[in-house]
C-alpha cells in the first residue's frame, strides 16, 4: 500500500476511532487508501469532512473530554495547519492528547510521483511549516521515509499521551505519502506505549501530614478531580475533612457545585486566612494582586505538570510539587491520609462551620440571579433557567463567556467544561459537538457569547451537525459587545474615560447579526429570547427539538456586563 493509505489502518491499531479531517491537494495517497480500503472492507477510523480546521480542532478536544480517548485531526499544508493552531493552542494549554498532522507542499518541482503539478504547490511552501505550531506541540516532526510511518505515528500517539499530556504535530510531505510500504504489520499493537507519571510517595505522605494538621485547608481546582472514581472519591474526602474547595475559573468540575465544601468561584477571604493550601492542577488559581496569600501558608501544587513549566511566567509559590494525574493522586492522598491522627471535634466544628457558609453563598448566589431577571435578561439569570431545565438530564454544558457555573448547578462529573485558559475563541460550539459524537443519548449544550459565536465559524460548524446528526442546544448570550474586553478595561481603569463613555471604544459588536438565520440555513430549530419571562420556555422547547434529533439555536439577549 502507499505510505498515505497505511495511515489510517495503524490509527485503528492505536485506538483512534475517528479523523477530523479538512482535505486538500495532498491528500490524494490517502484518499485512494481510504477508497481502496472501502473496497475491500476494511475497518477503519471514520474519516469526517470538517470545513473548517479550527472546528475539527475543537471536536477532537470535547471528544476526548467525554472519552479520555485521543483523536487525529488531519489537515492541508500551511494554511490549513495555520487555521488549526488556535485549537492547537487550546489543546496544548489544557493537556489535551491531539494527533495533529498536515500534508506538507511537494519539495520537487519534476521527475518524481506526487510532485508538484499546480501553482499552489510553490504557493504554500514554508522555510518551517512546523512553526505555526512548535510551541503548542509537545513533539513535531516530518515523516522523511515512507517506511517509517506505523513507528512515527506509533510514537505520536505515545507521547501525545504521556503525562503531562499534549497535542503532537506530524508534518506529511506528498511524495513521501505516494511511495509504497509493506502491508505486514499494519495492523500491529503499539510499538510504543505512552508514559504516565506516578505521584512521590515521600511527597504524598508530608502533602497528608500538612492536610491532617491544618486548620484551615483550602483547595483550588481548575481542571477537575480526574475520572468517575476519582471524582467521587474526592468529594467524600473533602467532606470528611472538612476542606474547602473554590472553583476559580473552573475548565471542569471538580465538586458538585451543592457539595458542603464547595465555597464557589472566590478564593477571598479563604486564602488570607488558609494555612495549606493545595493548588489542583490549576495554572492560575487566584489573581496575584486581588487575592492576599496567607504569608505563613505552605502551598502543594499538584497535576500532571505541577509547576506548569512551559509557560514563562508563572511564579505563584509552591512548597512541595507533586506530579501525577489526578485520577492517581486523589486517590493516592486520601490513602495517606486514611490512617493518620484526627481530631474528630476540630473537624465535626471546621465542616458544620463550612456547610453552613457554602449553603449560605449558594443560596445568595442563585437569588441574585433570580433577582437579576427583573432588570432584563443576564447571563445569570440564564445560566439559573438552564440549570433547572437541566435538573433530570443527563448533561454536559460547555460555556464559552457563557453560562455561568454557580447560578447554573453542575453536580456530576464530565457535566461542565468551560473555555480554555489559552483564550482561543470559538471553542465551544465545535468541542460540543465533539462531545456529542462521543456520547450521541447525552443532552450537550454550548453556551458562548456572540463574539465566541461568530469565531467558531458558525456556518460550517452548522453544516457539520446536521451533516453527522448531532442534535445539541446552542445558546448564545448576545450582548452585542465584546463582554470581556469591556469588563478587562473597567477591571484596569474602572473611573476611565472608556468606563464612562456612552459606548466603549472597540467594544461593540453592533448592529448584531439575526444568528437565527445563519442556524436556519442548516435546518435548525432557532428562536430569539428578549423577555426574561420567556426563558424558560424557550429553553424547555429548545431542549424538546434536540430530543427530536435537531440541532436547536437560542440567540438570547442579554444585558451588558
Amino acid at each position: 500500500m502507499t505510505a498515505g493509505g497505511a495511515i489510517f489502518p495503524r490509527l485503528k491499531a492505536l485506538g483512534v476511532d475517528y479523523v477530523f479531517a479538512n482535505s486538500g491537494t495532498d491528500f490524494p495517497p490517502i484518499i485512494e487508501g481510504l477508497a481502496e480500503a472501502a473496497a475491500n472492507g476494511q475497518d477503519l477510523p471514520q474519516a469526517l469532512v470538517i470545513p473548517h480546521e479550527h472546528a475539527a480542532m475543537g471536536m477532537a478536544h470535547g471528544y476526548y473530554l467525554m472519552t479520555g480517548r485521543s483523536q487525529a485531526v488531519m489537515l492541508h499544508t500551511n494554511v490549513g495547519l495555520a487555521n488549526g493552531a488556535i485549537g492547537a493552542i487550546n489543546a496544548a494549554c489544557e493537556h489535551i492528547p491531539v494527533l495533529l498532522m498536515s500534508g506538507r507542499t511537494p519539495v520537487t518541482e519534476h521527475s518524481r510521483f506526487g510532485t508538484r503539478t499546480v501553482p499552489i504547490g510553490w504557493g504554500q511552501e514554508m522555510r518551517d511549516q512546523t512553526a505555526l505550531v512548535r510551541e503548542a506541540a509537545k513533539w513535531d516532526t516530518d515523516l522523511r521515509y515512507p517506511e517509517q510511518i506505523a513507528a512515527m505515528l506509533d510514537r505520536a500517539h505515545a507521547i501525545a499521551n504521556s503525562t503531562p499530556k499534549g497535542p503532537v504535530y506530524l508534518s506529511l510531505p506528498r511524495e513521501v505519502l505516494c511511495e509504497t510500504v509493506t502491508a505486514n504489520g499494519i495492523g500491529a499493537p503499539p510499538s510504543m506505549q505512552p508514559a504516565r507519571a506516578a505521584p512521590d510517595p515521600a511527597a504524598l505522605a508530608t502533602a497528608a501530614e500538612w492536610l491532617a494538621g491544618a486548620d484551615h485547608p483550602l483547595i483550588v481546582a481548575q481542571r477537575g478531580s480526574g475520572g468517575p472514581a476519582s471524582f467521587a472519591a474526592f468529594a467524600d474526602w473533602c467532606a470528611d475533612w472538612g476542606i474547602a474547595l473554590c472553583s476559580w475559573w473552573a475548565t471542569a468540575l471538580a465538586l458538585p457545585t451543592d457539595h458542603p465544601s464547595h465555597i464557589g468561584p472566590d478564593p477571598n477571604p479563604w486564602l488570607a486566612e488558609a494555612d495549606v493550601v493545595v493548588v489542583l492542577d490549576s495554572l492560575a488559581p487566584w489573581w496575584p494582586d486581588k487575592h492576599p496569600l496567607n504569608p505563613a501558608a505552605r502551598v502543594i501544587n499538584i497535576g500532571p505538570d505541577p509547576i506548569f513549566s512551559r509557560f514563562p511566567a508563572r511564579t505563584f509559590k509552591s512548597d512541595l510539587s507533586i506530579t501525577g494525574e489526578s485520577a492517581d493522586t486523589i486517590p493516592a492522598l486520601i490513602a495517606a491520609m486514611k490512617d493518620l491522627p484526627r481530631d474528630e471535634e476540630r473537624l465535626t466544628h471546621r465542616r458544620a462551620a463550612l456547610a453552613r457558609e457554602s449553603a449560605q453563598l449558594r443560596a445568595a448566589t442563585r437569588m441574585a440571579a433570580a433577582d437579576s431577571g427583573a432588570k432584563g435578561i443576564t447571563k445569570a439569570y440564564v445560566s439559573l433557567c438552564l440549570g433547572d431545565a437541566l435538573e433530570e438530564r443527563v448533561s454536559t454544558v460547555l460555556s464559552e463567556l457563557g453560562a455561568i457555573l454557580g447560578p447554573l448547578e453542575r453536580r456530576a462529573h464530565k457535566s461542565w467544561f468551560q473555555e480554555p485558559h489559552s483564550g482561543g475563541l470559538g471553542w465551544s460550539f465545535p468541542a460540543a459537538l465533539g462531545a456529542k459524537l462521543a456520547e450521541r443519548d447525552r443532552t450537550v449544550v454550548a453556551t458562548m457569547g456572540d463574539g465566541s459565536y461568530m469565531f467558531a465559524n458558525p456556518t460550517a460548524c452548522h453544516q457539520i451537525a446536521e451533516a453527522l446528526d448531532l442534535a445539541i442546544l446552542v445558546i448564545v448570550l448576545n450582548n452585542a459587545e465584546w463582554g470581556a474586553v469591556r469588563g478587562s478595561v473597567k477591571g484596569i481603569y474602572p473611573g476611565g474615560f472608556a468606563a464612562k463613555a456612552n459606548e466603549m471604544p472597540l467594544t461593540a459588536l453592533k448592529p448584531s447579526p439575526d444568528f437565527t438565520k445563519t442556524a436556519e440555513a442548516s435546518r435548525a430549530w432557532t428562536r430569539t429570547v428578549t423577555d426574561p419571562a420567556k426563558v424558560t420556555q424557550a429553553i424547555g422547547d429548545a431542549l424538546a427539538a434536540t430530543d427530536g434529533g435537531r440541532l436547536a439555536l437560542l440567540d438570547i439577549r442579554i444585558l451588558p456586563d
